[in-house]
């Protein structure tokens, strides 16, 4: 009989950095499910990675001084490094680099074009490079900037395809009417109808002309493929799609069964992707996860803040299980969730190494103390306290497997420790090491541990999708050499005839806090420290004199008076001021890192001396075309100004 099949898929990983804790929960919960129905007999295709083209990356292999390529090629490295080391069983990493991606997006473009459905036109409005998203003035957030990141945005006028989303919007609000379970939480849908789709759809814009980094339109290399199509599209390239003839892959697994996304893109997934695929002729995903944020205590994480967490390096202090096994429990379906190194420990000393921990090492230990480590199985399960734990086990896997459906996964994870923590009490309860003190309990004592072992093992099974190692390591410690399927839990109470099991190391060490946030706060500490002095000797080196040089290089230099028009501090920003400058021939647009030593309306007016002729960079998403002098003692700046009768533009020198 064939497998029934099951596609499941994350949001690919945007490779402008190292992915942080809140980025690893996607693919950990997806990696949490497809190991799931694995176990039920799903012939299981899990696709994740890396979204690779775009402007921004553009900009930061810039500043890097290396090719796009090399760019993503060292960051798409890092985040599979990442993925790996939390054990997420892919079948596919995905990059949109990747040759039959790049070739199977040109074609896709190329069809919607011929059908129609994208069309040419211009494009004019407001641009926020880090989120690669345009916007009209009215959908900006406060103070004029990006609603979705709270960074600049940018004018933004070009040439561009667009693709006609308002042709779809009817027939994808009846889509959602007749498939009830497309949205999870179904409060996402609420959103995107009421925010998006009733106010009208506008045509989205699909490509880009003033970068070159990305997928050409094959018909007008002078446009890039932009993200929506390029990186939506990796569902269906990674499983073979091809409108020139997809592989059988493709269609054994299409449509999806779940797409695993973060909140803040759900839009994208909901409205975009869906419109998409109508106009490709192609099956809707069944079903779109968007899960919440994980934040950092109260906040979002943020390198300004201090305050990103790292998966590999929070395993490298509890485990990667540990690790797993908190984000998995601790983040709810619908509401954002939090964690801190605080949250961390307490629920690893309380769950992992108090109740499961030691559920196990006592267990084993006794069966090795009082029966040299072989159980046999019980004749009958007849005692009421022996029913009660049977029956809980019984209910804790109807509750895991109702979980994995209905994608609320911290239930399911919360109920097998929850039992975990029944088995606990049933020691309590039969007190074994009293049992043992009377010859004529022996077999009510071996019947004690038999239940306690085979509990144990049940829940090793239940465990795996969220902690892989931790259950392949109960199955060592009880000598077990069976797979994990659902067929072991399905089966009776008292599956295994026979235990054999030897004393073993305990699963988790119970942390001391105070010593554990005192190692880490000095190495936090000792980390910002080697990063100022870093960046100080940087500046020390910038500023140092380069030597002698020639009056013709001297004369390189393009020094002239610049009158300033504008000054403003520039948002989320403590350095930078922006100004605008008339320097005689045009006007220049200039950031300045002197926020802390001047106040905007200080500068309005003045004459100010700028390097005109360096080359343009980014600072915070504005564009600085040119560097004001200044002086510097004892870590204090003030700019050069010079006689307000100068005029603007005169040359200095």
């Amino acid at each position: 009989m064939e497998k029934q099949k099951y596609y499941i898929t994350t949001a690919i990983a945007y490779t402008s950095r190292k992915p942080h804790i809140g980025n690893v929960y996607d693919p950990v919960l997806a990696d949490a499910i497809a190991r799931f129905k694995r176990m039920a007999g799903f012939d299981v295709f899990y696709l994740t990675g890396s979204d690779e083209h775009g402007q921004k990356i553009e900009e930061l292999a810039k500043e890097a001084g290396i090719s796009p390529k090399e760019y993503v090629d060292g960051v798409a490295a890092q985040i599979k490094d990442v993925w790996d080391c939390m054990n997420v069983s892919y079948d596919r990493f995905i990059r949109t680099t990747d040759a039959d991606h790049e070739a199977a997006v040109e074609k896709i473009f190329q069809k919607l074009l011929e059908k129609g459905d994208i069309y040419k036109g211009e494009y004019e409005g407001k641009y926020c490079v880090p989120c690669e998203s345009f916007f009209t003035a009215s959908q900006l957030g406060e103070g004029g900037v990006c609603p979705d990141c709270g960074r600049p945005v940018t004018d933004a006028k070009e040439e561009a395809y667009f693709l006609r989303l308002s042709k779809y919007a009817d027939r994808l609000v009846q889509y959602y009417e007749e498939n009830p379970e497309f949205f999870a939480p179904l409060s996402r849908k609420a959103e995107m109808v009421n925010n998006f789709i009733k106010p009208g759809l506008a045509d989205l814009c699909v490509s880009r002309s003033t970068f070159s980094w990305g997928v050409k339109v094959k018909e007008d290399p002078r446009h890039v493929i932009y993200v929506w199509i390029d990186a939506l599209s990796n569902y269906i390239t990674g499983v073979g799609f091809d409108p020139d003839g997809s592989k059988p892959s493709f269609d054994h697994y299409w449509p999806a069964d779940l797409h695993v996304i973060g909140k803040d893109i759900v839009r994208f997934h909901t409205i975009y992707w869906p419109i998409l695929l109508m106009a490709l002729d192609l099956p809707l995903p069944k079903r779109v996860l968007g899960h919440p944020w994980v934040l950092v205590g109260e906040d979002k994480m943020s390198k300004s803040k201090g305050n990103v967490l790292y998966a590999d390096e929070l395993a490298e202090i509890f485990g990667v299980d540990a690790v797993r096994y908190y984000l998995l429990s601790e983040i709810p379906f619908a509401q954002d969730g939090s964690i801190t190194y605080e949250s961390m420990i307490a629920k690893f000393n309380s769950d992992l190494a108090n109740t499961l921990g030691n559920l196990v090492s006592r267990s084993v230990a006794m069966a090795d103390k009082y029966f040299g480590g072989k159980l046999s199985r019980p004749v009958a399960f007849d005692d009421e306290i022996d029913q009660d734990l049977i029956a809980c086990e019984k209910k804790t896997f109807e509750t895991l497997n109702q979980s994995i459906d209905n994608l609320h996964v911290g239930d399911g994870v919360n109920a097998v420790m929850d039992f975990a923590k029944r088995c606990n009490k049933y020691i309590d309860e039969t007190m074994p090491w009293a049992l043992a003190k009377d010859e004529a309990q022996k077999a009510r004592l071996e019947a004690v541990l038999y239940n306690l072992l085979e509990s144990i093992r049940r829940i090793a099974v239940m465990l795996y999708p969220f902690m892989p190692a931790t259950a392949d390591a109960i199955h060592t410690a009880l000598n077990l050499t069976t797979g994990h399927t659902l067929e072991e839990v399905t089966a009776p109470f008292g599956l295994v005839e026979a235990f054999a099991v030897t004393p073993c190391q305990p699963l988790f060490a119970r942390i001391d806090a105070d010593k554990l946030i005192k190692e880490l706060t000095e190495k936090e500490k000792a980390k910002k420290k080697a990063e100022k002095e870093a960046k100080k000797a940087q500046k020390k080196e910038e500023a140092a004199p380069a030597g002698p040089c020639t009056f013709d290089d001297f004369c390189k230099i393009e020094l002239v008076c610049a009158k300033v028009l504008e000054c403003e501090n520039v948002p989320k920003s403590e350095k930078l001021l922006r100004f605008r400058l008339d320097v005689g021939d045009e006007e220049r647009q200039v950031l300045s890192g002197i926020a802390k030593f001047y106040k905007p309306e200080e500068l309005l007016g003045k004459n100010l001396v700028l390097v005109k002729n360096l080359l343009p960079r980014k600072l915070m998403g504005y564009e600085s075309h040119g560097m004001l002098l200044s002086s510097e003692a004892e870590g204090v700046l003030r700019v050069l100004i010079l006689d307000p009768e100068t005029p603007a533009g005169a040359r200095i020198g």
